[in-house]
């Protein structure tokens, strides 16, 4: 049977509508012969900057290099990246199942929310008689946010019920949404609702903790439902009536929907799941909980394991942290996240960089601001390096591979059933890269697994930082000690370069020889040609230096069109030779005809043994008088070409 290549798009999987969907497909993907690709953003900052960088690795997968994709789209935050995703789904042309989000071109899964949502309404109206609402919402533009706001307004004014505007609260299904929708409500002033409704169990759970905190009791004070079911009744102090959806089998159908339109098996574009209320404490219906204490025993050991494996988890990647914000190199840093990668466990880890985010010239790029090279930044490179590459227990040497590849070879193994989770590396919008982790026991659907994913961000910001800093000063340092016009030496630099051997020259009254040269007729060059041609005159001087000191001499522009050279030990007869050598190399270069003047130079030298207290550039002043007297030979006649 083939295996099929499958991209899932999700955000947030930490919350448990989403953990429970990812369970169900995770449970199928072998079943019907696919390899899963989970591309999963932690989106839940108010920062735009950090958003735009977790979202960015919806842009990753090349949706013509996957046979098939399901889709979260409910969970994404921003319509226009939604928009985005659906586009290019669309133009790859491969079959997509959307779960929730009915999408007229796509599969679908889904529920009636209204009808469910209505049954709560009217069960609280019908048989508790309350009156007075509230409502948590999830987000305004929610499809499936709406149809429950919609359903719940539809019976209350059935039932001649009116709810002001600021007695319902606009969240987005998060826990912090909960709290905040209770203080906003109680703020209010007034008599309090008899009963809030909220969008999802997320909600729920943490509205009813905070009406807790300011001492009201459930439900005898304020009733409060949920919708969802995703939380076990055993864990709270108050069972919450909620609606039962099947979250996991959503998932196993997606699989199937693919798998049959694969293999070409009729079925419905769209599949509605049914759903149950679940009435209980919360609404003030009776106590649904078991007596058994078995259950309450097998529930409090699985707390108690999630618990310590997230406490191990969280001290090892706190530990991992303080180690890594310490290093100071790329290469340590590395080697440090393959000692946790062995830790944690996994049975595949790919650590996944954009090619040029260490680069000098990327650094240069970073600086220059300029708009291609700012969107390089934002966005994946077209090869990627793969710094860690871990499968099986073995490190694998990959060097770079293609953005489009996504991963290295080595992970096509040809078994069906896996279950790729693809994280994006980031600062703001500044994309790193991203890493990739398949079957670990590490706590992925746990907002611990999110604050690592943030925390290992900042250590790759941190560790950029540092090189870049180290890259500033040594282009600092090249700038203080090169002349930017010729690119050799300028007199600092002369001065760093000769420091240390012309102490020791005079320590131990060695020979030194100090060489002055000066260009010929530059003005005359500059008057005729324009100073850009007087400068490439300079220019050239620079690069006969270069081409001819190659025993260890030190050389520099002095200054305008004069230079220096000197070297140590050096005897007349070598002294003479550099000259002659100098002089054949400004000859060979007029041959060549490129330039449209001739080049010529002067030139002059001292040979000494310098004494304590006298500083190299005394000598400067005796070669430059040499210079001079040779200077006077020449005739000066003609420095133009005819």
């Amino acid at each position: 049977m083939n295996s099929y290549k499958i991209a899932l798009i999700i955000e947030e999987m930490d919350q448990s509508y989403q953990s429970s969907i990812l369970n169900g497909i995770a449970a199928a993907a072998s079943e019907f012969s696919l390899n899963i690709s989970v591309f999963v953003s932690f989106s839940g900052s108010i920062n735009q900057a950090h958003a735009k960088g977790e979202f960015n690795i919806f842009s990753l997968p090349d949706f013509h290099d996957f046979d098939g994709a399901i889709l979260l789209t409910n969970t994404l935050a921003r319509q226009s990246v939604t928009n985005d995703i659906l586009d290019r789904i669309k133009e790859a042309g491969i079959p997509a199942v959307s779960i929730d989000n009915d999408i007229p071109y796509l599969y679908h899964i889904g529920i009636d929310n209204k009808a469910a949502m209505r049954r709560i309404t009217e069960h609280l109206i019908n048989v508790h008689n309350y009156k007075r609402f509230a409502y948590i919402s999830g987000p305004e533009d929610n499809p499936e946010s709406a149809d429950r706001l919609a359903a719940f307004l539809e019976v209350l004014s059935e039932h001649g019920i009116s709810i002001s505007d600021d007695h319902i609260y606009y969240g987005n299904f998060r826990s912090p949404s909960g709290r905040e929708a209770v203080d906003h409500f109680l703020s209010l002033g007034g008599e309090l609702p008899e009963a809030i409704i909220c969008a999802n169990d997320v909600m729920a759970s943490s509205a009813v903790n905070r009406l807790m905190d300011e001492g009201l009791y459930i439900p005898k004070d304020i009733a409060v439902t949920g919708f969802d079911n995703t939380y076990s009744t055993n864990n709270y102090q108050v069972e919450i009536t909620s609606v039962d959806r099947p979250l996991a089998l959503s998932g196993r159908i997606a699989c199937k929907m693919l798998s049959n339109h694969f293999n070409g098996i009729a079925q419905e574009r769209s599949v509605i799941l049914n759903m149950s209320p679940h009435f209980t404490e919360s609404c003030g219906c009776s106590h649904n909980s078991t007596d058994n204490i078995k259950v309450f025993k097998e529930q409090n050991y699985s707390n108690y394991m999630r618990i310590e494996s997230s406490q191990n988890f969280m001290s090892d990647t706190n530990r991992l942290s303080v180690e890594l914000l310490a290093t100071d190199s790329f290469d340590k840093y590395i080697e440090i996240l393959k000692d946790f990668t062995q830790k944690i466990g996994a049975e595949e880890f790919y650590f996944c960089l954009c090619d040029s985010w260490l680069s000098e010239a990327g650094i240069d790029s970073a600086a220059s601001g300029s708009a291609e090279e700012t969107e390089s930044i934002s966005t994946y490179t077209d090869e990627i390096i793969v710094p860690i590459a871990y499968s099986n227990g073995k490190f694998y040497d990959i060097d770079k591979i293609k953005r489009r590849d996504i991963l290295p070879a080595i992970a096509n193994n040809g078994r069906s059933g896996k279950l790729y989770y693809h994280i994006p590396l980031h600062f703001g919008d500044r994309c790193f890269g991203y890493m990739v982790i398949y079957n670990s026991p590490m706590p992925l659907h746990n907002s611990m697994f999110e604050s690592f994913c943030i925390s290992l961000s900042n250590t790759l910001e941190n560790i950029r930082k540092v090189i870049s800093l180290e890259y500033a000063v040594k282009r600092l340092k090249r700038l203080y000690a090169r002349d930017t016009f010729s690119g050799i030496y300028n007199r600092n630099g002369f001065v760093l370069a000769t420091a240390e051997v012309y102490e020791d020259c005079v320590e131990n009254q060695r020979d030194i020889m100090l060489m002055f040269i000066d260009l010929d007729g530059l003005k005359k060059i500059n008057d005729t040609y324009g100073h850009n041609v007087g400068d490439e005159a300079i220019c050239c001087v620079a690069n006969v230096l270069v081409k001819s000191c190659t025993n260890g001499e030190i050389y520099c522009r002095f200054g305008g069109d004069e230079f220096i050279v000197f070297a140590a030990d050096a005897t007349e007869e070598e002294a003479s030779a550099l000259t002659k050598l100098i002089a054949d190399n400004i000859a060979e270069l007029n041959a060549s005809g490129v330039n449209p003047f001739t080049l010529s130079a002067s030139t002059g030298y001292v040979i000494t043994k310098p004494q304590e207290g006298e500083d190299i550039f005394n000598f400067v002043t005796e070669a430059d008088k040499v210079m001079y007297a040779e200077k006077k030979k020449k005739k000066l006649s003609k420095y133009l070409k005819a």
